[in-house]
């Protein structure tokens, strides 16, 4: 396996001052010591701010390469609110509501099926589409929330609405060729998409979850928690795959609120959660003494819970991959941060972030290279 000569990524956590982080080089040695250096020998301090300087440059233009590099995704930029428009299409479209639906949109075929709705590929004037068509009604509320949360996070990280119509119980959305998550490996199999397994692609797939994450956790409509994602698999269900291999997050059904101000926490449902995927307060605290599960005598807990699943969900997306043990090695300190016991020494979505863009900006710079075109 290739290896890459390159500065190792430090960082640490200032919980004294809101749960800020900071993120620095091995070469600055720490706040303090660097301080005493500078005060001694303005020579090295100079060399060093050099250093850093450039660090922050690379790291600037990667991310305005990122953010570029998101346009073509986001097909209903530059659209009024609720309006839409697909890649094909000239101009922005109203959301379709039920007498549109109902005489333009023509099923095609049924793609997915879940316990809250039933999704098929569709069509409307020439465009492919997914239809959500709600499967009980005993699961008519999170159908009626997954679509009040679409409307209210509409932007890049989240799938393109196109339309609904709430008494026929049925959503309209953009549709993605790929697929959900799931298929990733699958997909990179693939004879034309093989170029594309590599670490950049991988790691700026990561840097889009981590990305949903932090806009989740800091909503137009609240700070959100992903609640449906009781295991890998239901995770990496909830996200899809972009022809361009950015990810949008695509189900919302369970997004309760969370605000700590006025003593809002929640409980991903009421029945008792298993397994090591799940964040440890998300489980029965009475399990080992016997005492069956009540719900009534469960605690309810924040956002950090979906910070604890991080770093199973890169495990999966950096895959076996060249370059990617090198990935794994600098996102160790964060990812053991992630895994805290106490949730309140987990870092925030942001702070992931900042190191995730960071391996990615130095590894990308010890490569001789910015970013992969794709």
């Amino acid at each position: 396996m290739a290896t890459m000569s390159m500065p190792i990524i430090q960082h640490g956590h200032h919980r004294g001052r809101g749960g800020s982080s900071s993120i620095s080089l091995q070469f600055n040695m720490g706040r303090r010591s660097s301080t005493s250096i500078y005060q001694r020998t303005p020579v090295v301090a100079i060399f060093l701010a050099a250093l850093l300087l450039s660090n922050i440059l690379i790291y600037l233009y990667l991310d305005s390469v990122y953010q570029s590099d998101r346009q073509p995704v986001t097909t209903h930029n530059g659209c009024l609110a609720q309006y839409f428009k697909m890649p094909t299409m000239k101009n922005c479209t109203p959301w379709l509501q039920c007498p549109m639906i109902e005489a333009d949109v023509r099923k095609l075929k049924l793609i997915g099926q879940g316990a809250v709705k039933k999704v098929y590929l569709a069509e409307w004037k020439g465009q492919k589409v997914s239809v959500s068509k709600l499967s009980s009604l005993n699961y008519s509320q999170d159908f009626l929330h997954g679509v009040s949360m679409l409307k209210a996070l509409q932007g890049p990280l989240v799938v393109q609405l196109v339309g609904f119509c709430l008494k026929d119980h049925t959503m309209v959305t953009q549709y993605h060729p790929l697929g959900s998550l799931l298929n990733l490996n699958i997909v990179l199999a693939q004879e034309h998409q093989k170029h594309r397994n590599t670490w950049q692609t991988r790691l700026m797939l990561a840097i889009d979850y981590i990305s949903i994450l932090h806009y989740l956790h800091n909503s137009p409509a609240g700070r959100r928690v992903m609640c449906d994602s009781n295991s890998l698999e239901k995770t990496l269900s909830q996200f899809l795959l972009t022809n361009d291999f950015h990810l949008v997050v695509n189900d919302l059904d369970a997004l309760p609120e969370v605000d700590v101000s006025r003593g809002l926490l929640v409980k991903c449902g009421h029945h008792e959660i298993s397994g090591d995927f799940v964040a440890p307060e998300q489980l029965w605290p009475f399990y080992n003494k016997g005492k069956p599960f009540s719900d009534d005598l469960m605690h309810e807990y924040d956002e950090k819970t979906d910070i604890w699943k991080i770093p199973d969900v890169t495990q999966f997306l950096i895959g076996r991959v060249i370059g990617g043990d090198l990935i794994h090695f600098h996102l160790f300190q964060i990812h053991k941060e992630c895994k805290s016991q106490d949730p309140k020494l987990r870092p925030s979505a942001l702070d992931v972030l900042m190191i995730y863009k960071a391996v990615y900006s130095n590894m990308a710079r010890n490569n001789g290279e910015f970013r992969e075109k794709l």
